[in-house]
């Protein structure tokens, strides 16, 4: 039998890159924008999967990831050849609740220094990324810190 942890409160975090791109949602979809004074970032929920043994540990603690306000939670599906992120209605906590890991919803957070880094479980090898400049869509990436950015700065809310 697996081991359970027991961690019922998500963390609540918000999410930029080293250039100050923050995520945003607009019209049900999560962008990077630069932050301005008028820029209202999501509060995005972490919350790491209750049965972590069940998973590749060395890739770093797999985590559900949502949105606060909506609630929207991120997932991982294929579309032709390539994962595609997306968002699904729901909390993260109805899926910490399920009987075993909801492997399309989980994320390996893995940090290093101050940034973090989040690669598909259902995808090994596709990490959310953003493109360098801003004002596009979240997306799923095998270019790890090349094209795209992919390390993101988590910062506390307040």
């Amino acid at each position: 039998m697996a081991k359970t942890l027991s961690m019922p409160v998500p963390l609540q975090r918000y999410i930029q890159d080293l250039s100050n791109h923050v995520w945003t949602l607009q019209d049900q979809t999560l962008i990077a924008v630069p932050r301005k004074e008028h820029t209202v970032p999501v509060i995005v929920t972490l919350l790491p999967c209750k049965y972590p043994d069940t998973l590749k540990r060395d890739r770093g603690n797999p985590v559900y990831l949502g949105l606060k306000e909506p609630n929207y939670c991120l997932f991982c599906t294929k579309v032709g050849e390539q994962p595609v992120l997306q968002l699904k209605e729901g909390t993260i906590m109805e899926l910490y609740n399920q009987t075993e890991p909801v492997k399309p919803f989980l994320f390996y957070h893995s940090v290093s220094a101050r940034t973090s880094a989040f690669e598909s479980v259902a995808f090994p090898g596709w990490f959310i990324g953003i493109c360098s400049k801003g004002g596009c869509p979240l997306f799923m990436t095998q270019e790890l810190g090349q094209t795209y950015i992919t390390d993101f700065e988590l910062t506390a809310v307040h």
